[in-house]
């Protein structure tokens, strides 16, 4: 697994893998409110990195980011 540090949320890291074709196969929060990052991780899975990283950019909650925006920022990275 691939893990990012995030900054600004309540989730100290993500970790996430990813496989040859570049979907989601895990996402897994530490840290912060388990609902919404269960809620995130489930939808995410599956899913292509281009696609999870465009739908979550941006969305904020407090300090100018969020948990869905931080899990962006690390799949954009791969890109």
């Amino acid at each position: 697994m691939q893990v990012f540090k995030t900054s600004g949320v309540c989730a100290r890291e993500i970790r996430f893998k990813i496989n040859d074709a570049k979907i989601i196969e895990k996402v897994k929060f530490i840290g912060g409110c388990s609902g919404n990052q269960s809620a995130i991780a489930a939808l995410a899975e599956g899913q292509t990195i281009e696609h999870v990283a465009n739908k979550l950019a941006g969305i904020e909650c407090r300090n100018g980011t969020s948990c869905p925006d931080q899990l962006s920022k690390a799949l954009k990275d791969l890109l």
